[in-house]
């Protein structure tokens, strides 16, 4: 059985390994070197790193029996451009899930990141901004020395932030998920009265993040994830093992 894994993320590499295990030849997907990086070495997974448009997609889905997407939960671009390959390919798609939060009382939640930033621009005090490179834009209108924006340690994430004309000092270029002492320990160094972020569910730290808002007195605010449907990993596992079965 062959299987193409669009990764990048927790679930994405877990689920690709567990596949590999089963004896399945899995070709994972992921945009960027540091993914591939995450993904890590093992026998019966081979690697492709770089962002690909639909065309290459279906190129590289071509003789496979099975294609999983299991990239972020927010990439809302990358899942419409893989479902289209998978089509084009004649490939069965499925779409691994990660399970959603249950929000907290008290959180100001958003469907996009300019209507958080309108929000902001009412309000004053400084900004953790825990959404990612990608965003940043969108809070254009915001006092850029008022933004502490925590960005992948790579080329993109300084550039971004560059870009944005955030401050050198207010960079936080780490790779999560980060643990509640040390989103306590960045939001009392920096001052931070609101902490905004996606809902990643676990793989993405989202726990750590409230309850760390909860303790420093930081108001959340939270975007809300698009909506989707698909399975979760155990349904999805579930599948690939018979399928495994009936290839036998």
């Amino acid at each position: 059985m062959k299987a193409v894994v669009f990764s990048g993320t927790t679930e994405g590499r877990r689920f690709s390994q567990k596949l590999a295990a089963l004896g399945a030849k899995v070709t994972v997907c992921v945009a960027t070197p540091l993914g591939a990086e995450e993904q890590g070495e093992m026998a019966g997974i081979t690697v492709h790193a770089g962002r690909l448009q639909p065309d290459a997609m279906a190129a590289l889905l071509a003789g496979a029996d099975l294609c999983i997407d299991a990239t972020h939960p927010y990439a809302v671009d990358a899942t419409k451009n893989i479902r289209v390959a998978a089509a084009q390919a004649g490939v069965e798609y499925r779409r691994l899930l990660r399970a959603q939060s249950p929000l907290p009382e008290g959180c100001a939640v958003f469907e996009t990141a300019a209507q958080a930033a309108e929000y902001l621009a009412r309000q004053s005090g400084n900004v953790l901004l825990a959404t990612g490179a990608k965003e940043l834009s969108a809070f254009a209108s915001l006092d850029p020395a008022r933004l502490y924006p925590r960005v992948l340690p790579t080329p993109e994430g300084i550039a971004a932030c560059e870009a944005a004309q955030i401050p050198h000092k207010n960079i936080i270029a780490m790779q999560g998920p980060f643990s509640l002492v040390l989103n306590v320990a960045l939001m009392e160094q920096f001052h931070i009265q609101y902490l905004v972020t996606k809902d990643g569910g676990a793989a993405g730290g989202f726990a750590e993040k409230v309850q760390a808002a909860a303790k420093t007195g930081a108001q959340l605010v939270v975007l809300r994830r698009p909506p989707e449907v698909g399975e979760t990993e155990d349904e999805l596992f579930t599948h690939c093992q018979e399928m495994l079965q009936w290839s036998h």
